[in-house]
């Protein structure tokens, strides 16, 4: 994923920092617990398309 393609990002729903994941190839949101997938290099920034981070991946850094 582009560097400052990712350096413009923000979360849709609380405009936090967003994490990239690349073995998961998701976009991360700590404040909001939620993981937006990334397909074909062109991130999904739907709530409807996130997934609900589990507690462990909440704790990770």
């Amino acid at each position: 994923m582009d560097k400052q393609l990712l350096a413009l990002l923000v979360c849709p729903i609380c405009q936090g920092k967003l994490i990239y994941k690349k073995e998961q190839n998701e976009l991360i949101c700590k404040a909001d617990g939620l993981a937006f997938p990334v397909r074909d290099n062109i991130p999904v920034m739907l709530e409807s398309e996130a997934r609900t981070l589990t507690a462990d991946e909440r704790l990770e850094k």
